[in-house]
């Protein structure tokens, strides 16, 4: 992606704990010549330096058939996004623009089939998301045959991260008293998506510059 370097995120540190927090991607590849995207969650699993992707999809999904081409495949992560508006820059020349987070991850998938390894994965997927509640749900208290069936019904793989481009425009080409106009205005706004931008601008680019 475009990747200007007052944008770009280079601390491997920084990169992994924003692909963990989103969790959701877009597996992107090519289904008979056309362009195909499955959206999906994502665990980051592995030492570091050593980190991949572990996720799955439906069997009927034609997707998976590609991964036996050997070809590195790219996930994208989401993260927030808002719009600004000029009228919150002490500026007399300005335009509006878009303040976003994101993560490109490349790598090639490896399909898992040991029915254990893909049973441990799903349980790691469920305890991560069901450990908010104050009363998880727990495969292991399901009927094991229904259990069994769903996890047949399904392509558990891993992605190798070979290389993770990490972007934060985050009003970083503005001056410091704009950027905290930004960051006040984001602030009281009732989107989510607008409070979270300002959370991260706080973080990476208030805090950074004192």
């Amino acid at each position: 992606m475009y990747m200007p370097d007052l944008f770009a995120v280079n601390d491997r540190q920084t990169q992994i704990d924003f692909i963990r927090t989103t969790g959701w991607g877009y597996l992107t590849g090519v289904i008979d010549d056309e362009p195909y995207v499955t959206h999906l969650p994502f665990l980051v699993a592995g030492g570091t330096g050593e980190e991949k992707l572990v996720a799955h999809m439906a069997r009927a999904n034609p997707h998976w058939e590609s991964f036996a081409n050997g070809k590195p495949q790219l996930v994208v992560f989401p993260g927030p996004h808002t719009y600004i508006t000029p009228s919150w820059y002490n500026a007399d020349k300005a335009v509006p623009t878009w303040n976003y987070t994101t993560a490109h991850v490349y790598g090639t998938p490896v399909v898992i089939d040991d029915p254990q390894t893909v049973y441990a994965g799903q349980q790691d997927l469920v305890n991560h998301y069901e450990a908010q509640f104050d009363m998880p749900w727990r495969m292991e208290d399901v009927d094991t045959d229904f259990i069994d069936g769903m996890l047949r019904a399904i392509v558990s793989f891993e992605i190798p991260i070979e290389r993770i481009q990490c972007k934060f425009k985050l009003s970083q080409n503005r001056p410091a008293g704009d950027q905290q106009r930004v960051v006040d205005a984001l602030e009281s706004s009732t989107d989510a998506n607008a409070k979270a931008v300002a959370g991260l601008m706080k973080t990476h680019v208030l805090e950074t510059a004192e």
